[in-house]
């Protein structure tokens, strides 16, 4: 690419960052596969994961070795104690890096380096964990005892909740005159701004290591860095943000982000090939007492959903004539644990209706029950602001504040299948248990 390489530490880095893949499989078939794509891209260091030392073992290590001779092996082994083994290990394992906590007690750091040294390896130090307050002073440390690179790690967890590499990276590259990498959720939308900050090593991982065509996905980092593209951010960092995740995942998706949580059970979608996305207006009401119903539309906001607790009654409460009305408002759909009626006429105007029940017979304006308040939908607790998402699978609830978090792990989900789905379609024969290697990971049986 025409870069200028200048040896630092013994290992050749450019005048743009070194781009490093982080390899956090653990199968090592598909790590090498995507290993090889991106060496022929033009990735400069490779990392060998943690999930995938565990895994395979230091075995893995040595074969990326043998098939990268002139490539940076790093081996992420996370060391926290008997630094000296375990850098030695990884060194006549071929790794030219090892990764060692900056949490790790102060021996534990110095017998690293001085095992370093001694096989000709450098030390990287991963300061993820130590705390924010403490961050430039622990790299100062780290750096006096002679380690060789130090990374600003943004954690997963960290990463869920909306946070983003941000002046960390300039105020590290201040304080220690070590390389600085770089690390927790870069893609094309980031890796300039960790760039523009001075980071000397850009370490990337889901970015890269879950898209269907991987090398698509490493073009973009390189136009990226070369000014010729800005990716589009694919996670969310605020509130309001979270609603546009949440149109493109599926409840599957935003279930299996909440460990299985936040389902409505009995609810059933009526209007079928319709996504629904919006705030909560909770109502609580009286079997087919539609008063309350009717009147929350009246102080609707556009894009909310009306959530309505009739306690499974069979009298319907909510039909036509307020489905028109709710349309207008810009409401996106309603939820009923109850009864709804004018189904025909509801699916022909296209307004997302769930409910528990659908029957002709309506009850009357009562006028009992609130709204804004806590309610009961289906099982889930549901409070006035709270998302609610349905689709063709159902009606899945996601508290207001978690939305932030459970919006970016849903849409990891999200990603993670579309990695899986495009092995399965292009593999000759592939299925899902071949491609999950199912059978090398089940439970192994304890008598």
């Amino acid at each position: 690419m025409g870069f200028l390489w200048l040896l630092v530490g013994g290992i050749w880095m450019g005048e743009r960052p070194v781009v490093q893949v982080a390899l956090d499989f653990v199968d090592f078939d598909r790590a090498m596969d995507v290993a090889k794509v991106c060496v022929s891209k033009g990735v400069d260091w490779i990392e060998v994961g943690t999930p995938l030392i565990k895994a395979e073992g230091l075995e893995c290590v040595r074969k990326f070795r043998r098939a990268f001779p002139k490539v940076v092996i790093v081996a992420d082994m996370k060391v926290v104690d008997t630094g000296a083994c375990e850098v030695e290990i990884a060194a006549k394992a071929g790794a030219d890096v090892v990764v060692v906590l900056g949490v790790s007690d102060d021996s534990t750091i110095a017998d690293a380096v001085k095992e370093a040294q001694r096989y000709g390896v450098k030390i990287m130090v991963d300061l993820l964990g130590v705390g924010h307050d403490n961050v430039i002073g622990r790299a100062r440390e780290v750096e006096a005892m002679g380690v060789h690179y130090v990374v600003s790690h943004l954690s997963i967890d960290e990463q869920m909740r909306g946070a983003v590499v941000g002046d960390g990276i300039s105020l590290l590259k201040g304080a220690v005159g070590v390389p600085v990498a770089a690390a927790g959720g870069l893609d094309a939308c980031s890796v300039s701004d960790a760039c523009r900050s001075g980071a000397d090593i850009l370490i990337i991982g889901s970015a890269i290591t879950k898209r269907g065509d991987v090398g698509a996905a490493v073009d973009e980092i390189f136009a990226c860095l070369s000014g010729g593209f800005k990716g589009v951010d694919r996670r969310a960092h605020k509130l309001d943000e979270a609603r546009g995740i949440f149109l493109k995942v599926s409840t599957p998706n935003i279930c299996d982000a909440m460990h299985g949580l936040g389902a409505m059970n009995g609810i059933l979608p009526l209007t079928l090939g319709r996504k629904m996305v919006g705030r909560a207006v909770t109502v609580r009401a009286m079997n087919g007492d539609w008063s309350k119903p009717v009147r929350a539309i009246d102080g609707a906001k556009k894009g909310d959903v009306i959530v309505i607790d009739a306690d499974g009654g069979d009298a319907a409460l909510w039909g036509e004539l307020a489905s028109y009305s709710a349309v207008g408002r810009g409401v996106s759909g309603v939820v009923i644990d109850g009864t709804i009626r004018d189904i025909d006429v509801i699916r022909k105007m296209e307004f997302s209706a769930f409910a528990r029940h659908v029957r002709p017979n309506a009850g009357e304006a009562k006028g009992f029950g609130e709204i804004g308040v806590r309610v009961n939908c289906g099982g889930q607790v549901v409070c006035d602001g709270d998302f609610v998402v349905g689709d063709d699978n159902g009606v899945v609830v996601v508290p207001a504040s978690d939305a932030v978090e459970v919006a970016n792990r849903a849409m990891s989900v999200f990603e993670n299948e579309e990695r899986i789905r495009a092995e399965i379609v292009k593999g000759e024969g592939g299925t899902l248990s071949g491609v999950l290697k199912l059978e090398k990971w089940e439970t192994v049986g304890r008598g």
